[in-house]
C-alpha cells in the first residue's frame, strides 16, 4: 500500500535539542535569581530529588513534562519560603520564561525545504514526547496535526500514541511511516503499531536492537527518495 501519512518526531530529528535546553535552563536560572532570590542557586541535584518525589506521589505527571516542570519549580520555591500563592505565580512565570527560551530553536537547514516537498504528496503529522510546539516555530502549516504525549497522557513507545496519530491522519498503519532518531521510542514504537519506521541517524551510530528499522537516513533530504521507492514497489 502506498504511503499516505508521514509522522515526525521533533527533538533531535528536526533540530539539535541539547544546546537549546542547556540555554533555556540557563535563562530560567537567571530569571529565578532575579525574581526569586530566596531560592538562591539551587543545585540541580536538589531539583531532581524534588522531581522524583513529585513523580512518586503523582505518577501521572511522568508523560506531562510541562506540568511536571511547573510542579518541581513550585515545590522548590515553596521550600525556599515563598507562600503557596506566590510560589504558584513564580512557578508559572518562570516556566513560561523557560518555555520561550526552549523554543529558540534552529531547525536543521534541510527541514523546511524537505517538508515543503513532502507536504505536496503526503499528509504530515507530529508525534512527540517533548513540549516543543510547531506553532511557536512557524512550522504548523506543514502538518495536519501535532500529537504531544502530554496532551493525552501516553508517551512513545506506547503504540496507542501512534494509533491516535493514525486515527487523526485517517489512514491505516500500512499507509503510514514514522521518522525519528530514537530506536525505542520512535522505531520500536511505530513498528509495534504496525507502521513502517525510518531511523534518522545523522552521526552513523550502530544499530543495536534486534528488529531493524524499515529504512535509515543520515539526512532528511534522503527521505523523499525512500518513500518514492516504497511507493513504486507497492504499485
Amino acid at each position: 500500500m502506498n504511503i499516505q501519512l508521514i509522522t515526525f518526531d521533533l527533538d533531535d530529528t528536526l533540530w539539535d535539542t541539547a544546546p537549546v535546553i542547556v540555554s533555556a535552563e540557563a535563562v530560567l536560572r537567571e530569571w529565578l535569581s532575579e525574581h526569586a532570590p530566596n531560592l538562591g542557586a539551587v543545585p540541580v541535584e536538589h531539583l531532581w530529588a524534588i522531581r522524583e518525589r513529585v513523580l512518586t506521589s503523582e505518577p501521572g505527571l511522568k508523560h506531562r513534562i510541562s506540568a511536571l516542570r511547573r510542579r518541581v519549580l513550585f515545590h522548590a520555591l515553596e521550600e525556599a519560603g515563598y507562600g503557596h500563592g506566590e510560589a504558584t505565580d513564580l512557578a508559572d512565570k518562570s516556566f513560561e520564561v523557560f518555555l520561550h527560551a526552549r523554543h529558540q530553536i534552529e531547525v536543521f537547514p534541510e527541514v523546511e525545504p524537505t517538508l515543503e516537498i513532502l507536504a505536496n504528496h503526503y499528509a504530515l503529522g507530529v508525534v512527540t514526547n517533548g513540549n516543543a510546539d510547531v506553532r511557536r516555530l512557524g512550522l504548523a502549516d506543514y502538518f495536519k496535526f501535532a500529537l504531544c504525549a502530554e496532551d493525552i497522557g501516553i508517551a512513545k513507545p506506547d503504540a496507542r500514541l501512534f494509533h491516535e496519530a493514525l486515527q487523526r491522519g485517517g489512514v491505516s498503519a500500512a499507509a503510514a511511516v514514522h521518522i525519528g532518531d530514537h530506536p525505542g521510542d520512535d522505531i520500536a514504537g511505530a513498528q509495534q503499531a504496525g507502521m513502517r519506521a525510518v531511523w534518522f541517524n545523522p552521526t552513523g551510530k550502530a544499530w543495536e536492537a534486534e528488529r531493524r528499522p524499515d529504512a535509515e537516513i543520515r539526512n532528511l533530504t534522503d527521505l523523499p527518495a525512500v518513500l518514492a521507492r516504497w511507493n513504486a514497489t507497492s504499485n
